[in-house]
């Protein structure tokens, strides 16, 4: 079985050295990165293979000395206790295990930190703190940035599988350069490098130890059981039996293969012609905010490897746009919503729910959004370059005037509470339905003014009605969820396709 693995994964790197190509010649189809393997010597092992599953593995690479203290007791009692949690989160962990076990070898980094997630994030690349903090490996916004990880309207690295976990490496190697120690840099992951670099210095100063037992007296709650957390479930995950639980087999072989896409194609598109469900699909590619993927040179879409092999044949028989939305900027602050949404076909429901707009919101000149694509713009995508320049600003939705009552004072004329309020005598004539030019002392006038703009100059009120000028259109709210693609407008006549799989059996 072993052999004949190896050969399989030798055939795939040969046979997939050069892109497939389907549908506009625009797909790459790469195997996953194997360390570097022998053609010639059909007996070289892949790293671990000898091992039954990835535990196994993980198990060979521990580095980190163990903590000991009454917090790893507690926390590893959590755990243990709760095994149908251990079950969910592991069965989670299996799609990513091998990559990020293969990337912490590379880098001669303790496989300790494969369990990270566990602690961070349950292994949901969906994941979103309180602190904007997101994806499987936790990145606030401007750490992300600091890692390179790209964030826009369309796309949000922190969530993407393969440039997380490149970057979480990465600073967890710098925390380690600048402590020496794995512990204090799993504290500063947690709390900050500044803060942990200052307990260290109050220790030095103080000829204390600097020890992660020592400092933690200095640290908040949180940080004080993170790396216990760690521990926890590394000594679960050493001996599961020992507590009672079933790790689920996970093999020791990648999850996946690595797709290059440069052209647009729906998520929803996507998932069908790799013949996965939107869930499956997404829990692979989590790092793609709206229902279409901006194609380019740097997109990439995980699949298992079976099914990208049948993403490439429906692809070469999908007739149909690959997708169906493109970009609209919003030109005025008086481009509403409803408007929009009738002048490409769909509805305010559908606007709101794929760019995520808030409800009793309105969109703000200059805003970038998704509509559906015409007849006349299905050749539109929209491209890297506008995905990263894209912005979505919005505002309340309140009235564009206001209604008050302003009284005419002894020397007022109708000209001068017209500069006042900055609108035209005709205007008040109108409002008032007077025909003179002429007020009396005390008068009593209707004014509808701009709802944001301040009187010019102290007004003797006597009685301010915030009621709308006209009717204001309310559309109706959606909340859009990040985790569920938004339907996609019906294309006319589209053609039914025949998946690969029903000409055969699918393999699982």
């Amino acid at each position: 079985m072993q052999l004949t693995f190896r050969k399989l994964a030798i055939a795939t790197l040969f046979s997939l050295g050069t892109p497939l190509l389907a549908h506009a010649n625009d797909i790459s189809i790469y195997p996953a990165a194997f360390n570097a393997i022998n053609p010639n010597d059909p007996s070289s092992a892949l790293p671990g293979m000898e091992d039954i599953d990835i535990w196994a593995r993980i198990r060979k690479g521990f580095g980190i000395p163990n903590l000991e203290n009454p917090l790893v007791d507690n926390q590893t009692q959590w755990y243990s206790s709760r095994p149908d949690y251990i079950q969910r989160t592991t069965v989670r962990a299996s799609r990513y295990l091998f990559h990020v076990v293969q990337e912490l070898e590379k880098r001669g980094m303790p496989t300790e930190l494969a369990l990270l997630p566990f602690i961070e994030s349950a292994f949901n690349p969906q994941a979103l703190s309180t602190a904007k903090a997101a994806g499987m490996w936790q990145f606030i916004p401007s750490t992300g940035r600091d890692y390179n990880l790209k964030q826009n309207l369309f796309t949000d690295e922190r969530r993407d599988v393969l440039a997380s976990t490149d970057a979480a490496l990465t600073y967890l190697q710098k925390l380690y350069g600048m402590f020496g120690d794995w512990q204090l840099a799993l504290a500063a992951y947690n709390w900050g490098e500044g803060s942990v670099q200052r307990a260290v210095n109050r220790n030095l100063a103080a000829g204390l130890p600097i020890d992660f037992n020592t400092l933690s007296a200095q640290m908040p709650n949180e940080t004080r059981n993170y790396v216990p957390k760690l521990q926890a479930v590394k000594n679960i995950i050493a001996m599961p039996g020992d507590f009672g639980i079933d790790l689920p087999k996970v093999d020791n072989q990648p999850y996946f293969v690595t797709i290059g896409k440069t052209r647009n194609i729906d998520v929803k598109v996507a998932a069908q012609l790799a013949e996965l469900s939107l869930d499956e699909f997404k829990a692979l590619n989590p790092q793609f905010n709206r229902p279409v993927i901006i194609g380019g040179d740097d997109t990439k879409i995980l699949l298992p490897e079976s099914n990208a092999e049948k993403f490439k044949t429906n692809m070469s028989k999908f007739t149909q746009a690959l997708s169906s939305w493109t970009a609209h900027t919003v030109s005025s602050a008086r481009e509403r919503i409803e408007t929009i949404a009738s002048r490409f076909g769909t509805t305010p429901d559908v606007i709101r729910s794929v760019n995520q707009i808030p409800p009793k919101m309105v969109l703000k000149a200059g805003s970038m959004i998704l509509v559906p694509k015409t007849e006349t713009s299905m050749e539109a995508d929209i491209t890297p370059e506008m995905a990263d320049s894209a912005r979505l600003a919005v505002a309340p939705d309140v009235p564009d005037f206001k209604r008050i009552y302003v009284k005419a004072g002894k020397r007022d004329t109708l000209a001068s509470i017209a500069s006042r309020y900055r609108v035209s005598v005709v205007q008040i004539k109108q409002w008032n339905s007077l025909h003179r030019d002429t007020l009396a002392n005390g008068q009593s006038l209707q004014l509808q003014v701009p709802y944001q703009t301040p009187a010019a100059a102290p007004i003797r009120v006597r009685q301010v009605i915030h009621a709308p000028a006209k009717p204001i259109r309310k559309a109706p709210a959606v909340v859009a969820k990040n985790t569920r693609a938004a339907p996609a407008p019906a294309r006319k006549g589209a053609a039914q396709i025949t998946l690969a799989s029903e000409s055969g059996n699918r393999r699982r």
